[in-house]
């Protein structure tokens, strides 16, 4: 194979595994809103926290939609695969996501049929299921989905489908996996973890804070102990590589540990990402005056998730595993656009450091001035 097309086909993995990172980053959004009532004990500061997290809300949709439009554009049988055979999981995500745009919007209105109190519950469904569901479907790159790929069907005119998934859940059963559960779940708790750090470094308003520091500790511990389920079950499991000669996929004990210890780059970003998530926790908790921690434990989350994702892709292994069918788990290397098209886009990616620099830009903007009871009282502008 052109040594080409195989650097475009890692190239390309790593800008989806940055996308995936920065979405669960960014997921912090969804973790605000299942802490409405937790955190925020009147309306006032309610408000507050959603207009902390409100803020942000396009960003965390966009990026969703950027991750699925590059998984489409650089690996298309992923896409047709799982989001069209996994539809139902890919639907109700879509669908959480949909009704926070619209409660957001409409909450605050005068005359709303609904309610106010009837958004805030859509925003409580989406902070909950939204991680929980995101997380088993990433969870289902290490544990593999019921699909079978048949490329010779694109000659049957009558139905030319080249994938079909294997049972009538069409993606539902990954949640009641153990292990994909458990990462849902963790990545939950992070969620919730980084909303808390997020609205101390965002809020200006004592009792929130004070509240977000002490709701923080059992946030991060439930997020260890099912971080840590699952990794370390991912060490030791067995899991699908890839015999580079022939393109067959088989099973291989300890085959994640094994990635990390051949791709040494990778297990230092993801050392880096744990410390760095950790530390910005810690200071956060042991320091009442420091307020800094999302920058930190933010950049670890990316650092992090970017590191497991790239143990799914690299190094011969399978990323979307067939546990129907061994052979039809999809690879970097059969799933993967022509050279044509890759190379195409590696020029259009070159833009995504200016993007990116417009975003820090905007959010920066957004963040110059502490959110407090008074701007939320003072009605100016534009509020949720």
């Amino acid at each position: 194979m052109d040594n080409t097309y195989i650097l475009l086909q890692h190239y390309w993995w790593f800008l989806v595994s940055l996308l995936g990172a920065l979405l669960v980053f960014l997921l912090f959004v969804q973790g605000g809103q299942s802490l409405l009532y937790t955190i925020g004990k009147t309306e006032l500061q309610q408000k507050m926290l959603l207009n902390s997290t409100g803020r942000k809300w396009e960003f965390t949709f966009t990026t969703l939609v950027t991750f699925g439009g590059a998984f489409f554009a650089s690996f298309p049988l992923f896409y047709s695969t799982s989001f069209g055979g996994a539809y139902w999981v890919w639907m109700l995500i879509l669908l959480c996501f949909v009704i926070q745009a619209v409660s957001y919007e409409y909450q605050a209105k005068k005359g709303n049929l609904l309610g106010k109190k009837t958004y805030q519950i859509f925003l409580m469904i989406n902070g909950i299921a939204g991680p929980i569901l995101l997380g088993t479907a990433v969870a289902t790159f290490f544990n593999g989905a019921e699909f079978v790929v048949n490329k010779g069907q694109l000659t049957d005119i009558t139905m030319p489908v080249i994938s079909t998934w294997a049972n009538p859940w069409h993606g539902l059963e990954a949640a009641i996996v153990f292990w994909n559960l458990c990462l849902g779940l963790a990545v939950f708790f992070l969620a919730r973890a980084l909303a808390l750090l997020y609205f101390i470094n965002n809020i200006d308003d004592t009792e929130v804070i004070n509240r977000s520091r002490k709701q923080l500790i059992p946030e991060t511990i439930l997020f260890l102990v099912f971080f840590l389920l699952f990794v370390v079950h991912l060490m030791f499991t067995k899991g699908f590589a890839v015999n580079p000669e022939t393109g067959e996929v088989f099973m291989q004990p300890y085959k994640y540990f094994i990635n990390l210890i051949e791709m040494p780059a990778v297990l230092t970003v993801l050392v880096i990402g744990v410390i760095s998530v950790l530390f910005g926790i810690g200071k956060t908790l042991l320091s009442a005056e420091w307020r800094k921690g999302i920058w930190f434990t933010g950049t670890g989350t990316v650092l992090t998730v970017l590191a497991l994702l790239l143990c799914a892709g690299w190094n011969n292994t399978a990323y979307y595993p067939s546990i129907a069918d061994l052979q039809s788990s999809l690879t970097i290397q059969n799933s993967s656009s022509s050279l044509f098209t890759l190379k195409v886009m590696s020029y259009v990616s070159i833009i995504v450091p200016f993007v990116l620099a417009y975003i820090f830009y905007a959010w920066r903007a957004l963040d110059l001035h502490k959110i407090n009871s008074k701007e939320m009282s003072d009605d100016k502008g534009h509020t949720y």
